[in-house]
């Protein structure tokens, strides 16, 4: 298993980068981006929802809970990734995201 120090430096800098990214993405007006504890927290008025997404130490994880669902997200040369889909920790985001705001 990887070293808790290398996660935890890698988990910051991926964490800090996506929070400068929501931040300038929530100028639109869409959500609001609060950080409490380490996690960031996306929270939607229309339509009402919220996002949590935490760096998990023990079993050396990013996760986001978004849409009724978990997404694990693993540490890779490319940075944190779904393995599922090959997504980044950043582009994943925007994606649901996205698919929340334009949900029907």
């Amino acid at each position: 298993m990887m070293d808790e120090g290398l996660f935890r430096r890698a988990a910051d800098e991926a964490m800090e980068e996506l929070k400068q990214e929501l931040i300038e993405a929530e100028e639109d007006g869409a959500f609001e981006v609060e950080e409490q504890a380490g996690a960031l927290y996306v929270v939607f008025e229309k339509p009402a929802g919220k996002f949590v997404i935490t760096p998990n130490t023990p079993v050396r994880q990013i996760w986001i809970s978004a849409r009724n669902t978990s997404f694990k997200l693993d540490l890779a040369t490319e940075g944190f990734v779904l393995a599922k889909t090959g997504e980044t920790l950043t582009p994943l985001v925007k994606r649901l995201i996205d698919d929340h705001l334009n949900y029907r």
